[in-house]
């Protein structure tokens, strides 16, 4: 996944948070969740480091609150968004784009896992159960027979280790064009060796 914040940018993205109101370090998180829709949350090991850089540059306070701490935009910080207003712009804009582009990838493995669910299910369906005695054709002998849904439940088994084995590599970014030209052809010949 590229990164969701240009460099820089989350850094400045914090101020304008803060320049709604005070908040401490979990409440800036929820708040980029909910400014990304859920689909980016940063972790406190990227968002405490900036706070602390910001507070080293005197761009924002911090208080003790309890067991919090509370953070706050100083004039400093107002001036520096004011100062950069131009790219405060983009990188709202920015925000904009990615909650789109990650909303887009969300909606995309969710389809094609609903699609995996429903092809898994289907198969299922069609593959006998081996507790249940399935009538055998009259055609094919009970040897052949045996053969034939022991045969199945491999494939069906093979189909789902090469399905999950798929599925981590595509995750990984390690799934190409070449993966699928060989699992055709290896597939291919397979069964023409049949």
């Amino acid at each position: 996944m590229s990164p969701v914040f240009a460099y820089g940018h989350l850094r400045l993205y914090l101020l304008v948070l803060l320049a709604d109101h005070p908040m401490h370090g979990y409440e800036l998180i929820q708040a980029l969740g909910d400014r990304f829709g859920g689909t980016y949350v940063p972790s406190a090991g990227t968002v405490y480091p900036r706070l602390a850089k910001l507070e080293e540059d005197g761009l924002v306070t911090k208080t003790a609150d309890g067991r919090k701490t509370v953070y706050a935009i100083t004039d400093a910080g107002r001036a520096e968004l004011d100062a950069r207003a131009d790219e405060v712009t983009a990188v709202q804009s920015g925000v904009a784009d990615s909650v789109k582009s990650l909303a887009d990838g969300v909606r995309a493995s969710v389809g094609e896992a609903m699609r995996s669910l429903r092809a898994d299910l289907a198969a299922s369906a069609e593959t006998p159960d081996p507790a249940t005695p399935a009538a055998e054709p009259e055609s094919v002998p009970s040897d052949g027979a045996r053969a034939l849904r022991e045969l199945e439940m491999a494939l069906s088994s093979f189909r789902q280790q090469v399905r999950a084995d798929l599925r981590r590599r595509a995750t990984r970014g390690t799934l190409g064009p070449d993966t699928v030209t060989r699992l055709r052809d290896g597939l291919e010949a397979l069964r023409k060796s049949l």
